[in-house]
């Protein structure tokens, strides 16, 4: 499977393109790419459907920001449709069909015969229900690991007297003025020539029928407010800011049409010990003075629990301990591997000490191991220089 491409590289524009800039390009992609263009042409098809992923997104305020912020994670692994090589002509037509003049593309695109019994034909308008967003906060441990949180959630849900038909005797009729095709038709000249274009039917929203005996607990639309129970599936990786999209769970569409998606914004609650730095762990280890000289264990916090490390003799103020496979998992699909948990090591000096401990470190003062030699500080400037650097 062939590597995604950036969308602005897509689209041939830069990332501070304007809206304008933005739809402009994609007119041009699309005319390019179009298959009336380009019969047969399977890389033409591809680029044809690429451009209208990368179109979707960027035109979209919310899609664009998450996607410059974290590029195809932040779309949770989807483009605008879920991958350009899955969607329809139908789709992008339907939804794209403006950017040319019109609704979808009618009998010929200047001059051009339609293709993949969309042009000339028609497609019923089926509702898409609208989305909803949820906040949904994490621990370190729910981040490891994934997690599945359950949510009580008001919104729009099928009716169940009419079962989502809208129809209080469960009958349609057949629209009279678009014939049951959804769309009307009209002809206009564009700079491209002569082109037929189809709009939606405004006498009965693009589906083909009406309901004359409209259901009394719905009033015709098929869906009502309600509440339920909705299970949010939380990958193991995920970061703050991080987008999950939950299809199909947000509110139902009227006439048993496509219910819309959540779209669930990632929170992360701070660990109390633990910082996060992408998929590592850092914590800071503060030793006593005793333990650092002399060696030992000390306990370390894990998302697991704690563990012992060992304490070599003459442990400096500054060094770092690597605990490999003890960090976070990368999201699935979006690299590989697990993140280290790095403990940095301090020593605590006491500000207050009793005669018996001052004694003692007046006995040690005078002695050469407990000043620093030449190669001590040369380490020590070294280290401080690199701040600067």
């Amino acid at each position: 499977m062939a590597e995604k491409r950036d969308y602005y590289e897509v689209l041939g524009v830069s990332k501070t393109a304007s809206d304008a800039e933005i739809k402009a390009a994609y007119k041009k992609m699309a005319i390019k790419y179009h298959p009336d263009r380009n019969p047969g042409n399977k890389e033409a098809e591809e680029k044809f459907k690429e451009a209208a992923e990368a179109y979707d997104v960027l035109r979209d305020p919310e899609k664009r920001q998450r996607y410059d912020q974290f590029g195809f994670a932040g779309m949770n692994g989807q483009g605008g449709f879920g991958g350009g090589a899955s969607m329809s002509m139908d789709d992008i037509f339907s939804m794209f069909g403006d950017i040319f003049g019109g609704g979808s593309f009618g009998g010929g695109f200047g001059g051009f015969s339609g293709f993949g019994g969309f042009s000339g034909g028609g497609s019923k308008h089926v509702e898409k229900g609208a989305d909803l967003r949820l906040k949904v906060r994490v621990n370190l441990k729910e981040v490891a690991s994934g997690v599945t949180k359950k949510f009580k959630i008001n919104k729009y849900v099928t009716c169940p007297h009419c079962q989502g038909s809208g129809s209080e005797d469960g009958k349609k009729e057949t629209c009279s003025k678009c014939k049951g095709s959804g769309v009307t038709y009209r002809n206009v000249n564009t700079m491209f020539g002569h082109m037929q274009t189809q709009t939606q039917c405004d006498a009965c929203g693009g589906t083909g029928s009406v309901i004359r005996n409209k259901c009394k607990h719905c009033a015709g639309t098929g869906i009502v407010k309600g509440e339920e129970i909705v299970e949010i599936k939380i990958p193991a990786g995920v970061q703050e800011g991080m987008v999950v999209n939950e299809k199909g769970k947000g509110n139902a569409a009227r006439w048993n049409g496509v219910p819309g998606d959540i779209h669930v914004y990632i929170e992360e609650e701070p660990h109390p010990e633990l910082l996060r730095d992408g998929q590592n762990l850092q914590y800071q280890l503060l030793l006593d003075v005793p333990t650092a000289i002399l060696g030992g264990s000390a306990e370390v916090p894990t998302i697991d629990g704690k563990v012992k490390i060992k304490i070599e003799p003459g442990t400096q103020p500054g060094k770092t301990m690597r605990l490999r496979g003890k960090g976070l998992p990368v999201v699935q699909g979006y690299g590989y591997g697990t993140g280290d948990l790095i403990v940095q090591i301090g020593v605590y000096i006491p500000e207050n000490l009793s005669r018996e401990e001052k004694e003692a470190f007046e006995k040690l003062r005078t002695s050469e191991n407990m000043k620093p030699g030449a190669t001590a500080k040369s380490n020590f400037f070294n280290k401080f220089k690199k701040m600067f650097e």
